[in-house]
């Protein structure tokens, strides 16, 4: 029995392969940086088309009984943790010799180099310690999800290949 189908990979009692590329995963994060600086760099904050309305969303939602703390500040602080969790579990492909804590630290360099952007370059933007912490925090759990989904997959990889 297979256990899973890459079209990729030439043998398939060998679907892992694609995960040991760390020059495909390297070429991967690179191009995952571009969007990120569209994100990071863009004139006005990305989220000003939509402000009016997820703070109606809001509003609703308060009105619903959905507690105080689940405000624009949090929805924005969440969002933050997730565009930074791809990040981290591309990361951790990318460099499988790293820990956890040295793929944050990349999350770290890239936010702080985000951050520092839009405190120097663009004065509709704000640059923000909490955001440099949220999205640390995100390229983390990404890494942390990478390594339990590896660490799944070889699992299950060598119960279907057997001793």
């Amino acid at each position: 029995m297979e256990l899973l189908h890459w079209p990729c990979c030439e043998r398939p009692e060998r679907p892992l392969n694609y995960l040991k590329n760390p020059k495909l995963w390297r070429t991967v994060l690179i191009a995952m940086l571009i969007p990120l600086a569209f994100v990071a760099y863009w004139p006005s904050p990305v989220d000003q088309p939509v402000q009016g309305q997820l703070s109606a969303l809001l509003r609703f939602l308060h009105a619903r009984g959905i507690p105080g703390w689940f405000n624009y500040q949090f929805v924005e602080a969440s969002a933050n943790v997730v565009l930074f969790i791809p990040l981290g579990a591309v990361a951790s492909l990318a460099f499988a010799e790293k820990r956890w804590w040295q793929i944050g630290a990349l999350g770290l360099i890239v936010s702080g180099i985000m951050e520092l952007g839009q405190l120097l370059f663009l004065h509709n933007r704000f640059a923000s310690p909490l955001d440099v912490v949220t999205n640390t925090g995100g390229a983390v759990i990404g890494a942390l999800l990478a390594a339990a989904a590896l660490k799944q997959l070889r699992a299950r990889h060598l119960a279907v290949a057997g001793p």
